[in-house]
């Protein structure tokens, strides 16, 4: 279980006090969790922080009751949190196969990687050998991400915004990769988007908007109404 307690987060602008994140309290128990609102509304600041890579200015983060403020993204990474980026990192001189064993932590034979990358749609003889550089499109990159996700076998999975940068072909193979990981593999998924198809596929959804959490529902109660004014909340559009 994640917790945040109290949670504030503010940046230092033109020698401005700026706060991105107001009093963020929520527990996040669900399986598959997504945060949805408006752009600048401290959504990948959020994802950041439950993460590691940022901390909060003040207020107290908690993984399974143990206390990870003051942790960072690789002691997080240890305790069984896992991050994907909006762009994934490409890595010249090293393969597919080898970043996947290196998140299994040991050498992955044939059979044991391809078995994480089928679960992402590829074709594991066309990817094992393969560099993970510019010669791999964005869509490619965010599957073995995603596969590297799967391999770690981490407790909770936070993805931000993985549609971002991919074409539709790619975004509708996603969406059937995180409902198989929601069905079959044990820990929390948390995403962050402004997608319909990946909200509709959430067992919770957190709405936030000027740094703070509006709302938390059910996915069945919240969607359809945030459907209905879709006209008027950007937030859905990702604009």
């Amino acid at each position: 279980m994640l917790e945040l307690k109290n949670v504030y987060y503010s940046v230092d602008e033109n020698g401005k006090n700026k706060e991105i994140l107001k009093n963020i309290n929520i527990k996040i128990e669900d399986d598959f969790v997504a945060i949805t609102g408006p752009n600048g509304s401290g959504k990948s600041t959020m994802a950041k922080m439950i993460v590691g890579i940022i901390k909060p200015t003040s207020g107290q983060i908690l993984f399974d009751g143990k206390d990870i403020t003051d942790l960072d993204i690789t002691e997080r990474a240890n305790l069984g949190i896992s991050f994907a980026f909006q762009q994934p990192v490409r890595f010249k001189g090293i393969t597919v196969r080898q970043i996947l064993s290196l998140a299994a932590g040991k050498d992955l034979n044939n059979d044991e990687a391809c078995e994480y990358l089928s679960e992402v749609g590829l074709c594991a003889n066309d990817y094992l050998d393969r560099e993970l550089n510019e010669k791999l499109s964005g869509g490619e990159l965010k599957r073995v991400e995603i596969a590297m996700i799967i391999a770690r076998g981490t407790k909770l999975s936070v993805l931000d915004e993985p549609e971002a940068g991919i074409d539709l072909w790619s975004f509708q193979n996603l969406i059937k990769v995180f409902e198989n990981m929601n069905k079959k593999y044990r820990g929390n998924i948390l995403i962050i988007s402004h997608q319909e198809r990946i909200l509709n596929i959430a067992d919770k959804i957190i709405l936030m908007e000027d740094g703070e959490i509006s709302e938390v529902s059910d996915k069945d109660e919240i969607l359809p109404r945030l459907l209905e004014i879709s006209d008027q909340c950007k937030f859905l559009k990702g604009e």
